[in-house]
């Protein structure tokens, strides 16, 4: 069946395509209306309920995703993910339309975005209201619109776009700040493209993403440079521990999804960065992610990448995969991808639906899911029992979770960080004057370090977190009292 028509001449995606991303989507909004919160999505609800241009740990962009979301559909799990389950959807059709730019087919460029829901980072998490969601959407949208600025229709107005879509990816994420060296790095690759930056285009486009970034420097020169200081500060090395090259690596095989790796590795060392029989040229995809895989590599020799940092890259990776897939013997197993992916939800899902058996050594993926409305009534319970005023944590996942369920009642205070909550708040200030009640995993907080902070700190029993019958996630306790210090202020640990 031929594929409509757009304005500019290109194919539109198929009516399959589209049947099949927005059934995907479907899919996505229902289990993020049925998930409860992670706490670091509880964290950037709270952050939607304070807009602002800037926050301690990111940009600004997944708060003011929240604060649409939960405009249209509610404080709710569905509002707060919204509109990163409908970002996922596009992602997918601007995957196709790049591939076509490309010079790919039809049928290619709907396995890209096909493979690009089958990366099992997006597969499984593609629904979670993280930064990572607006900062894909975001970087794939600035590669699309270059690929259209390097056609030299209305190139200016393409390379505009390609620059307003770069400025709210480094609102998103600081990550998409290695955009515009990879953007350099393609323009120098070849003679044709050099001439680009003799015209008004690129320096139009670096205009533009300045401009937009601005709005957080300003807001992070006047609240002492905190998410930079935060963020920045990983990049220099303390030690020399390569073996989290190999976990990296490793890490990453898995979340592209390994048989998607193999199309990914084998498109790479064949074709290099132009693979001319498949008839597409993907040297923007593979040259503007080398800055940002370049540093990821060398992060990883002093320190852990987190699993997700790479998911930008995942657009490109999913595209060149598909273009490799078209050629030569491994044709025949195209379907591997998707394969791999369906099996690894349905066991995702498996682990959601059932609970673990206690005595299984099993790691429970769900626990983080999990028990979350009877815990804070749990933390209520034995708060009122020992007549504490306030309740208190060490990390502000789990404040941000308690605040986010309606069976607590006292206020909330994390008595680390305080620097975290400048501009926000979790409820009722806490009044330090009486006692509190502080609770945490184990490995966050113990009475030591409490003692430097409280003269009465009393151990409590170990605070069970999960349903009946099921492994428990165990917190640690105490009851303080008489602050040595003002924690509010300057907080402790």
């Amino acid at each position: 069946m031929s594929a409509p028509r757009s304005p500019s001449g290109e194919a539109g995606p198929p009516w399959r395509l589209t049947a099949i991303i927005g059934a995907i989507l479907i899919v996505r909004l229902c289990v993020a209306g049925a998930l409860p919160l992670t706490e670091d999505e509880a964290y950037y609800r709270l952050w939607s309920m304070h807009p602002a241009l800037g926050y301690f740990d990111h940009p600004p962009m997944i708060s003011w995703w929240v604060r649409v979301g939960r405009a249209l559909f509610g404080d709710t799990a569905l509002g707060v993910r919204l509109l990163p389950c409908l970002a996922a959807a596009a992602t997918s059709l601007v995957v196709f339309d790049l591939a076509r730019l490309a010079g790919a087919s039809s049928l290619t460029a709907g396995r890209a975005a096909i493979w690009y829901n089958a990366t099992l980072l997006v597969a499984a998490g593609g629904f979670l209201a993280v930064p990572d969601a607006p900062a894909a959407l975001f970087w794939s949208l600035t590669l699309w619109a270059l690929m259209r600025a390097d056609r030299g229709k209305r190139a200016n107005g393409w390379w505009l776009a390609a620059g307003v879509a770069a400025g709210l990816a480094t609102l998103s994420k600081y990550s998409a700040l290695f955009l515009g060296p990879g953007v350099l790095c393609w323009l120098l690759w070849t003679p044709e493209r050099r001439a680009h930056l003799r015209t008004a285009g690129p320096w139009i486009a670096l205009v533009a993403a300045a401009a937009l970034f601005s709005l957080n420097v300003a807001w992070n020169a006047g609240h002492h440079w905190e998410s930079f200081a935060r963020q920045f500060g990983r990049v220099a090395p303390k030690r020399f521990a390569p073996r989290f090259l190999v976990e990296f690596l490793i890490t990453q095989a898995l979340l592209l999804n390994p048989a998607l790796t193999a199309f990914l590795l084998r498109a790479v060392w064949r074709r290099g960065v132009e693979p001319s029989h498949s008839g597409a040229t993907v040297s923007l995809f593979v040259i503007s992610s080398l800055p940002f895989l370049a540093y990821l590599a060398i992060h990883s020799l002093h320190d852990r990448v987190q699993a997700h940092w790479p998911a930008p890259l995942y657009t490109a990776a999913a595209l060149v995969a598909a273009v490799g897939a078209g050629e030569g013997a491994w044709r025949g197993f195209r379907w591997a991808p998707p394969a791999v992916a369906c099996a690894a939800i349905a066991a995702l899902a498996l682990a959601l639906g059932l609970p673990p058996a206690i005595e299984s050594r099993i790691p429970d993926i769900a626990l983080p899911l999990r028990g979350w409305p009877s815990f804070a009534r749990t933390v209520e319970a034995r708060r009122t029992a020992l007549g504490a005023a306030w309740v208190g944590t060490s990390s502000y996942g789990l404040a941000a979770q308690l605040a986010d369920e309606p069976g607590l009642a006292a206020p909330l205070l994390q008595i680390s960080e305080r620097a975290r909550w400048q501009g926000l708040t979790l409820g009722p200030t806490a009044d330090l004057a009486q006692p509190g009640l502080v609770i945490d995993l184990p490995r966050r907080l113990d009475a030591g370090r409490l003692r430097a902070c409280f003269a009465d700190v009393r151990p409590l029993p170990l605070m069970p977190r999960g349903a009946a019958g099921e492994r428990p996630k165990l917190y640690a306790a105490f009851l303080v009292a008489h602050p040595l210090r003002d924690v509010a202020a300057y907080g402790c640990l």
